[in-house]
């Protein structure tokens, strides 16, 4: 019986969960009696690929529905471009800035969906869903 070889891709994304990013600033919601829903629209989202240094570029999407507090655009901004140099996986992607986001807000309701650009003739699309509208 074979033994299954180590990935090549084992440990480079080991650290992830732990990854410092820049702080997403929030402001009181004046309206958290209402079940309303925001969304943002990340257009241009790059990062680098984990295992050939090459850039992946992705479409994503975030909805939420804000409790106590709604997310400052500006810091978001800042948020999402520090990805820009750092080699994550798709799914990482995505899962980091679930975590990071519901962190910060604590929302009632979050989807973040990312389309990446295809890469070997893949599209690859990952959704996270947190809380309930």
């Amino acid at each position: 019986m074979k033994k299954n070889k180590k990935s090549s891709y084992e440990g480079l994304q080991k650290n992830i969960r732990n990854l410092r990013t820049p702080r997403i600033e929030i402001f009181k919601n004046q309206y958290p009696d209402k079940d309303y829903v925001v969304s943002l629209d990340i257009p241009e989202f790059t990062c680098i690929c984990p295992k050939t240094g090459l850039p992946d570029f992705a479409q994503i999407k975030v909805d939420y529905s804000p409790d106590k507090y709604c997310i400052e655009l500006k810091s978001f901004k800042m948020y999402v471009v520090s990805f820009r140099n750092l080699g994550i996986f798709h799914e990482n992607v995505v899962n980091k800035m679930m975590d990071d986001f519901a962190l910060a807000l604590r929302p009632k309701w979050i989807k973040i969906t990312a389309c990446f650009n295809p890469r070997g003739g893949i599209t690859t699309t990952v959704t996270r869903e947190y809380g309930k509208i």
